[in-house]
């Protein structure tokens, strides 16, 4: 969470304890949208919740945070719609990745090819 511009703290963790357990490994719900992807299942798992931002952060906090992943972990990305303008960065990147249609949010999981 963060402060906003009278102080109070709002938006989502990235750490939520609906999609991560404390030791931070996917849970059931995480585990069963990977693997509605080709993504490896048995690779270690980050999770980044973008549903409150706009445009164009949700973008560069994804590709900044892959920057920073090792290449076998999968990036799973919570959003509010399908990340059109990120798909073409990512294959330029070298990344595969897949959305899926949860019932409040716009999952996209990414790995390295």
């Amino acid at each position: 969470m963060w402060p906003n511009m009278f102080g109070e703290r709002v938006g989502p963790l990235t750490t939520e304890r609906e999609h991560m357990t404390s030791n931070h490994q996917p849970t059931e719900q995480t585990t069963a949208l990977i693997s509605e992807t080709g993504a490896p299942d048995d690779a270690p798992v980050k999770r980044l919740d973008v549903q409150s931002l706009g445009p164009p952060k949700p973008l560069k906090q994804t590709l900044e945070l892959l920057a920073d992943l090792d290449d076998d972990t999968v990036l799973v990305q919570f959003n509010d719609r399908a990340p059109q303008h990120l798909y073409p960065k990512l294959e330029d990147r070298g990344y595969d990745f897949e959305s899926v249609e949860a019932e409040d949010a716009t999952v996209t999981v990414i790995w390295h090819r």
